[in-house]
């Protein structure tokens, strides 16, 4: 058995126990998770560690999320396929991925320059081009490539920061864990058609902090 097939494998038990079995349903979101080799967003020696149920560490105080949290924020999305989405916080990659192969095309901004170009690298070598990048304060969005269908947020913010809502194209998704530093709660907010948005708890979270003018202090 090679090493591809143990990851497959391993990729395969992620999805059925940590994924399905929490309740995670879309059919498009189960097939994205199968294919993106976790493995490749981390360094070398976390391998074995990659299809576990935790977050990992990635360099520069930041981490991957855990699995079911990728997939989890991803499924509320309600991606179809011909969407504009934007990522606030590239860090490894990995979501980007995740995004890459269920949107048309994904904006993704990152604050820190180093974890860009590392995430850029393993996509590129994955055939991810409908990925545009930006190194940058994530909390002003990216307006110019404004309204998107769905923009999801990798790092807690005291509140939904006012780029966003203003960026969201009318019937598309922001998901957003907001909170304090130490704990926060994921919300998933549709901006509906008379303008107001309608706001869900998908449960309590903990996230680093999204840092930036609308987000929290260096």
């Amino acid at each position: 058995m090679t090493q591809q097939d143990i990851f497959a494998i391993a990729r395969e038990r992620m999805v059925r126990e940590q994924i399905e079995a929490r309740g995670i349903k879309d059919p498009r979101v189960l097939a994205a998770m199968r294919k993106v080799p976790r493995h490749l967003f981390v360094d070398e020696a976390l391998w074995p560690q990659a299809y576990n149920d935790y977050p990992l560490p990635i360099g520069e105080g930041q981490t991957i999320s855990q699995p079911y949290i990728v997939a989890l924020m991803t499924a509320a999305l309600e991606l179809k396929g011909d969407e504009k989405v934007l990522e606030i916080g590239t860090g490894s990659g990995y979501q980007t991925a995740i995004l890459a192969e269920l949107a048309k095309s994904v904006f993704t901004i990152e604050r820190v320059n180093d974890l860009m170009l590392r995430a850029k690298k393993i996509l590129d070598r994955l055939g991810y081009f409908n990925v545009a990048y930006k190194v940058g304060d994530g909390t002003l969005g990216w307006p110019e490539m404004a309204p998107f269908q769905g923009i999801i947020v990798t790092a807690a913010a005291p509140d939904i920061p006012l780029p966003y809502l203003e960026q969201l194209d009318v019937g598309g998704r922001i998901v957003i864990p907001v909170g304090d530093r130490s704990a926060q709660v994921l919300y998933k907010v549709t901006k509906l058609p008379n303008g107001e948005l309608k706001k869900e708890n998908l449960g309590g979270c903990r996230f680093v902090p999204l840092i930036g003018k609308y987000g929290w202090p260096e």
